[in-house]
């Protein structure tokens, strides 16, 4: 096959350039552009913010809206480049969104500090993965709390981003970000936001529909890695997602148990109450050692998304060329069919 889509060999090249740009710098150190949009998410917020349904919705759309404009606006600039220039804007974009790398270095030093029972330490540092209360949580509920949060956001940290930037570019990249942080913002079911924050979590369901699962298929794929089972994976999936409260979580959760071999889930503290999850896989209770295995299939997941997401984009490609030749050739029949008329 002849690839000739330069548009979606530039889209797959950044999104890889992307990712090992985050596998080698980690996140952005200042002037993040994610920490950005969530200061002005907070600011909007004061003035749009009412307790209602509508307002969460009001809230959404413009930050998500206005986000996309952005990467539109970015990407048509972009285009105006030659390829080498699509491709760094698409891969600077990418590495900006991208929270993977962050997400596994954290997890380890999450490992490192209980192996060192340094309880504190990981009580201070557990705020940085998930928004749970660690006041109360002893070495194993924060490794399994550890662990269930580099599970989910793996997808969304990277997966998600890789997923949304392969099938719209650099707007999709922008729009899955703006979309993931306002849901880690308000999309809680505090009292100030069971309904404010209603349609942040679901948009970020929907949104996260397709890259979830996708996440699955990548850790069942991925569990050899981390000498577990791919089908004690799937069979986790198939058995345990559906129980947990979330349709994106559930999956990502239930799979890297089934992979790693241990049971998440249960009693689950955070600042507005107390939730009992479901079992999730069948195994034990994860220990600081499943905490370290987990941080190394989140990275050998990340790999499997961005190699798929390359393919994904061009052929994404392929296909809109080929219909567009279609088009083309069709229109070139009708005015021929025309002229012997």
């Amino acid at each position: 096959m002849v690839f000739r889509n330069g548009e979606a060999t530039a889209r797959a090249t950044g999104l890889l350039v992307g990712l090992v740009a985050d596998r080698v710098f980690g996140d952005p150190r200042k002037f993040h552009p994610v920490a950005g949009f969530g200061t002005g998410a907070a600011k909007l917020e004061t003035r749009t913010y009412r307790d209602s349904r509508t307002a969460g919705v009001l809230h959404v759309a413009i930050l998500v809206g206005g986000a996309t404009i952005a990467g539109a606006l970015t990407e048509a600039a972009a285009k105006r480049l030659r390829w080498g220039g699509q491709v760094a804007v698409t891969g600077i974009v990418t590495w900006c969104v991208l929270g993977g790398t962050s997400l596994a270095r954290t997890g380890e030093n999450m490992a490192e500090l209980l192996e060192r029972d340094d309880i504190a330490g990981a009580r201070e540092l557990l705020p940085s993965l998930c928004g749970r209360d660690p006041s109360h949580l002893d070495a194993d509920a924060l490794a399994r709390a550890a662990l269930e949060s580099v599970a989910e956001n793996t997808s969304d940290a990277t997966i998600g981003a890789l997923f949304w930037g392969a099938v719209a570019g650099v707007p999709g990249l922008i729009g899955y970000r703006a979309t993931n942080t306002l849901d880690a913002m308000i999309g809680y079911r505090s009292d100030r936001y069971q309904r404010f924050g209603w349609a942040a979590a679901r948009w970020d369901d929907l949104v996260n529909l397709a890259p979830a699962r996708a996440t699955g298929v990548l850790t069942v794929l991925a569990a050899p890695v981390v000498h577990g089972s791919s089908a004690s994976a799937w069979q986790a999936w198939r058995r345990d997602a559906a129980k947990h409260p979330s349709p994106n979580a559930g999956v990502a959760e239930a799979t890297a148990a089934g992979a790693l071999g241990v049971s998440l889930g249960g009693r689950t503290e955070y600042s507005y109450g107390v939730e009992q999850r479901p079992v999730l896989g069948s195994g034990p209770a994860p220990i600081v050692q499943d905490l370290c295995r987990g941080a190394k299939l989140s990275r050998a997941v990340q790999i499997g998304g961005g190699l798929g997401s390359a393919a994904l984009a061009v052929a994404i490609g392929q296909f809109r060329l080929r219909r567009r030749e279609r088009r083309r050739r069709s229109t070139l029949t009708t005015r021929r069919g025309r002229r012997h008329a």
